[in-house]
């Protein structure tokens, strides 16, 4: 089956502790711990596939116990492995978070064995599976930001990417700027929150929109800015910035919002959905998932 959409970078097991009770450092409280398929690619190929489209991956995943069930779980949730780069040497990884009735308390995230794979991960963009550099692919690509910076800049010259709608988002704050070569693709779309478009910017921003407003004076083509459950932004090259708010909800859970917010927004597009409507419909997705209202 060919894919409609590749999503490039980290899958992972998610092992999220979650209590209802507010923590601070130190705090030993009761709760769940589930182990789930994660990391920001494949929570983007998951909500795509929820929502009807056609994901295949491209990262690294280990020839090991944990790999091979993560393998088992793709395909469960329609998510195409074909191509994923196995290693024999490389262990799968994994992200560990804890999460309290007051947010994301704290998270560890082993993506080593993806940084380690490098370049490997994007073999079949240049063997001719789904492109080449003389016949580059020229659909959607959604890329997150756990890839090393040295990969980053690759790609952001790269004929491989040329012709591709590029959909790209932060791993985390702490991995922002490695994002800071692509910046300027003029086929790039950037999907950050607030925090991470200072990062970005050298700004101290208080809003999406001036954030917005901001990376769009770095030369971005088009941003999405979010800032929790406060006004959100997109901006667009010539076109300037649209906002809109999301609907209030009680938090249920944070890990993961963000990707689908990319994945909803995508998909509105893809149904022909003009911009502010897209943005409307990708904020409703977002606060229906934090409210815990969608299966994880």
């Amino acid at each position: 089956m060919k894919p409609d959409i590749l999503c490039i970078g980290s899958v992972l097991w998610d092992i999220i502790g979650r209590s209802s009770a507010s923590m601070r450092l130190g705090s030993d409280v009761p709760g769940r711990i589930t182990r789930l398929p994660g990391g920001v690619a494949m929570n983007i190929a998951m909500t795509l596939a929820r929502f009807g489209a056609r994901p295949a991956i491209l990262t690294a995943i280990g020839r090991d116990p944990e790999g091979d069930e993560l393998i088992a779980a793709c395909a469960h949730m329609g998510v195409i492995t074909e191509q994923a780069y196995r290693s024999d040497d490389l262990p799968t990884d994994r992200y560990m978070a804890i999460e309290g009735a007051n947010g994301l308390i704290a998270a560890v995230a082993d993506a080593h064995s993806l940084e380690a794979a490098g370049d490997k991960i994007l073999r079949p963009l240049a063997n001719g599976t789904y492109g080449s550099a003389q016949a580059p692919w020229t659909g959607l690509i959604a890329l997150d930001g756990n890839l090393t910076e040295t990969l980053l800049s690759q790609i952001a010259g790269s004929p491989l990417f040329i012709k591709a709608d590029l959909r790209i988002a932060p791993a985390s704050p702490g991995k922002a700027e490695r994002l800071l070569p692509l910046l300027a693709h003029p086929s790039a779309t950037l999907y950050v929150n607030l925090e991470e478009a200072n990062l970005l910017t050298l700004g101290q921003f208080e809003t999406a929109p001036l954030a917005a407003q901001a990376l769009l004076a770095r030369g971005a083509a088009r941003v999405l800015v979010t800032n929790g459950g406060k006004t959100c932004a997109l901006g667009t090259k010539d076109k300037g910035v649209i906002e809109d708010a999301p609907p209030p909800v009680m938090v249920a859970r944070v890990t993961g919002a963000g990707d689908t917010f990319m994945a909803a927004h995508i998909m509105a597009e893809q149904r022909g959905e003009a911009p502010a409507l897209a943005l409307a419909s990708a904020l409703r997705a977002a606060a229906t998932y934090v409210s815990g209202e969608i299966g994880s």
